[in-house]
């Protein structure tokens, strides 16, 4: 409805975009450096973010820049898993059929990430996310399973991506350990006006469109409203192309995002 009402060539403002086509902001970039950073010194690694700010994103992103021949990644997306289990998804992963006991499942996982580091000369890299989910005992798990070699050298590299509390749980005395083994923290704020600005006029240059849709105050508008949340602003934003398409206008002022907005509060 909306890409062929304005004549564009794809919708925006959607989960689908290809990465080669995501706006990338300067705190975006700088989130997705960490991340390769986090994979390349083969560490522990934390990304935290308010939700829809774009972590997962940023960790789509950085998986496609990762040489398959180089990196097995591994995304692990449920984060209320027991440590037993924990070990068994990972394995599934890898296309094992897990060990029945969570020790021995465990020295099967570490037994198969050094032998693919040795021999295959391929590093693992594995991304909980939801990980503010994460139980006590999961977190010391994550200690544990980072333990090769005494700590000499380390064949994985393994990334917590969360909610802001996930900084603030690991800041408890009880889970030192594991921040002191942390070679990277990063949290992603959420984009300024201006990024705002652009991050719009991107997504509906990549859609196709060819002249401004959204004027200078609909876009302030939608920032006031989104505080430069990323997945609010799509939200947003597809509701006023909407709106626009079914009064046949082509052009979004303030007044259109007001009378969106009201009808999210409804």
């Amino acid at each position: 409805m909306i890409r062929e009402y304005f004549g564009w060539e794809r919708v925006p403002f959607t989960r689908e975009v290809e990465t080669r086509h995501l706006h990338r902001s300067a705190r975006f970039e700088e989130c997705v450096a960490r991340l390769q950073y986090m994979v390349m010194a083969r560490s522990i690694g934390c990304v935290t973010g308010e939700i829809g700010c774009g972590k997962s994103t940023a960790v789509r992103c950085l998986k496609d820049r990762l040489d398959a021949n180089k990196y097995q990644f591994i995304y692990v997306s449920d984060a209320e898993l027991k440590p037993r289990d924990f070990y068994r998804e990972l394995l599934y992963h890898f296309g094992l059929t897990p060990k029945f006991l969570r020790s021995e499942a465990k020295r099967q996982f570490q037994n198969l990430v050094w032998d693919m580091y040795e021999n295959q000369h391929k590093v693992s890299v594995v991304v909980i996310d939801e990980a503010h989910l994460l139980s006590g005992d999961m977190l010391q798990e994550i200690r544990f399973l980072t333990n090769f070699q005494l700590d000499s050298v380390s064949p994985l590299a393994l990334i917590l991506v969360g909610q802001p509390e996930l900084q603030s749980t690991l800041q408890l005395r009880v889970f030192r350990p594991i921040t002191q083994r942390m070679n990277v923290r990063f949290h992603l704020e959420s984009m300024s006006l201006q990024e705002t600005r652009e991050y719009i006029g991107h997504q509906l240059e990549v859609a196709g469109s060819t002249h401004p849709v959204f004027t200078t105050e609909a876009m302030d508008a939608i920032y006031s409203h989104t505080r430069g949340i990323c997945r609010e602003i799509n939200n947003v934003c597809t509701a006023a192309l909407l709106d626009a398409v079914l009064r046949k206008d082509k052009l979004i002022d303030a007044m259109h995002i007001t009378r969106i907005l009201t009808e999210f509060k409804e």
